[in-house]
C-alpha cells in the first residue's frame, strides 16, 4: 500500500485543477473561475510502485449550485514521455518527493489499468489521505465482461446515477459543501 505523506504541495492540487478544469470539455460551468473544495476521493496503488493514483472529487461552489466532478489523477517522479498534451495537469512541488508531474488519469495507462482491474475486482481501493487504509465505501458492481471493454469515467457527478446493472460499475461517495452526503456511480466497465 502506498504511504501517504503528511507535507506540503506548492501548488496544491485545488489551486492546479482550478487552472485545469474550465479549460475541459466537460466543464459545466460558466466563464467564471471555479472555487473548488475538496468533496472526496480514494487511492489505487500502482503494482510497480512508480505512479501514484488518486481519484479525487471537487465541488465547484462558484456556481449557484455547486457542481461535483471527478479528476482521476497520476503523479509522476519524471515527465511522461509519450503523454498526449492535453493529457498534462500541471507540475508541483511536493515536500518530501520533489517535482511531481501530475497528469488527467484518464490519459495514462497505469492509472487505467487499475480501474479496470477495480472493475474486475482485482485492485483494493485505498483510503484517500491515511496510509495502509482500506477504503471501504468504494463499491464495485456488476458483472465485468470477458471480452476487451471501455471504461467510462463520470467526470460530472450526480447522486444515486443509474448504470447499465449487467455491466461492472463502482459506487463512491462525496460530500457536498453544506454538508450532506451524496453517493453515485463514478465509472462504468462496458464492451467495446
Amino acid at each position: 500500500m502506498a504511504a501517504i505523506h503528511r507535507t506540503t504541495m506548492t501548488p496544491t492540487k485545488l489551486e492546479l485543477l482550478t487552472g485545469w478544469l474550465p479549460k475541459q470539455s466537460w466543464y459545466v460551468g460558466d466563464a467564471h473561475t471555479p472555487e473548488l473544495v475538496k468533496a472526496g476521493g480514494f487511492r489505487l496503488d500502482d503494482p510497480k510502485g512508480a505512479v501514484g493514483i488518486e481519484f479525487m472529487i471537487v465541488a465547484d461552489t462558484a456556481a449557484p449550485e455547486p457542481v461535483a466532478y471527478l479528476v482521476p489523477m497520476g503523479y509522476r517522479g519524471a515527465a511522461w514521455e509519450d503523454a498526449p498534451s492535453e493529457a498534462l495537469i500541471g507540475t508541483s512541488e511536493h515536500g518530501v518527493l520533489g517535482t511531481r508531474w501530475i497528469y488527467d488519469g484518464v490519459h495514462d495507462p497505469v492509472v487505467m489499468a487499475q480501474l479496470r482491474a477495480l472493475l474486475h475486482g482485482e485492485a483494493i481501493p485505498q483510503h484517500q489521505s491515511k496510509s495502509d487504509t482500506l477504503d471501504p465505501t468504494v463499491t464495485v458492481h456488476g458483472t465485468a465482461p470477458e471480452a476487451g471493454t471501455d471504461v467510462h469515467i463520470n467526470r460530472v457527478l450526480r447522486p444515486t446515477q443509474d448504470a447499465h446493472r449487467s455491466s461492472a460499475h463502482f459506487v463512491a461517495g462525496w460530500t457536498w459543501p453544506d454538508g450532506t452526503a451524496a453517493r453515485g456511480v463514478l465509472a462504468v466497465l462496458a464492451l467495446r
